[in-house]
């Protein structure tokens, strides 16, 4: 069956190489993860599942529906919203903020959570927004849960608060994203955590010697804002996928 256009295309195609994205950086393995869009107050986009999944890596238009926040859509014949639908409706539901969610299973964030590795400030300008995000501090939902009920998804965002990330112990992590590049900034987001995991796993492995950045170094780190942060990184993984031959057509 072919992807057909529709209003809501270009919001379709975006969840579409974003599940991708994800998937290729190693965010995301096989099946499991999701994206979703805020349609508005009480609607979204989400990557569901259908008859023929084939996992994250080789999402389509086609596996990106249109919901309420308690799930309800006008879906296919065996289609389903995912499991933990909860993290993505309960995070629109509570921040009106917040116009994309992204969840996935990075194995080194799951790493760090569960060894209980400080995601410390250690490193300047080798990743600017994943050292921010040290020095912000990464909050931590602690149950290892499959957030399926409304009443996990508000403890998450309990969890999470005002924050643009947050670290699912034992699981792997929510981010969202605001604006017209909500979606791309959601999976930014992701990776930069990733990158910040990955480093303070690999320190905690070398013994945990390195100190966090002085002031006058943090001081020396500026916002090179969401065009650089966000769409160049955005680009640049789309350009990946073309490289490998998984764009989409």
């Amino acid at each position: 069956m072919p992807d057909l256009p529709s209003p809501l295309s270009g919001a379709r195609r975006t969840i579409a190489l974003a599940c991708r994205v994800l998937a290729d950086a190693g965010l995301a393995d096989d099946i499991l993860g999701n994206v979703s869009f805020r349609l508005g107050p009480d609607r979204m986009l989400v990557r569901c599942r259908g008859p023929e999944e084939e996992g994250l890596l080789f999402t389509r238009q086609r596996d990106v529906h249109a919901v309420d926040l308690d799930g309800r859509g006008d879906l296919p014949a065996a289609w389903t919203v995912p499991n933990e639908l909860p993290i993505h409706a309960e995070l629109l539901r509570a921040r009106p903020d917040v116009d994309a969610v992204v969840h996935c299973h990075p194995s080194a964030v799951l790493v760090a959570g569960v060894e209980e590795i400080p995601l410390r400030p250690v490193f300047g300008a080798y990743h600017i927004p994943a050292a921010r995000l040290a020095l912000d501090g990464v909050p931590v939902y602690p149950r290892a849960v499959l957030v399926r009920r409304p009443e996990l998804g508000r403890e998450l965002v309990e969890a999470m608060g005002s924050s643009t990330v947050c670290l699912m112990k034992g699981h792997g992590i929510a981010t969202v994203g605001s604006g017209p590049h909500a979606v791309e900034q959601a999976v930014a987001r992701a990776l930069t955590l990733d990158v910040l995991a990955r480093v303070s796993v690999e320190r905690a492995r070398l013994g945990d010697r390195a100190r966090d950045l002085p002031p006058e170094d943090v001081a020396e780190l500026p916002d090179l804002g969401s065009s650089f942060n966000d769409l160049n990184i955005w680009r640049h993984h789309l350009a990946r996928l073309r490289l490998r031959g998984l764009a989409l057509d």
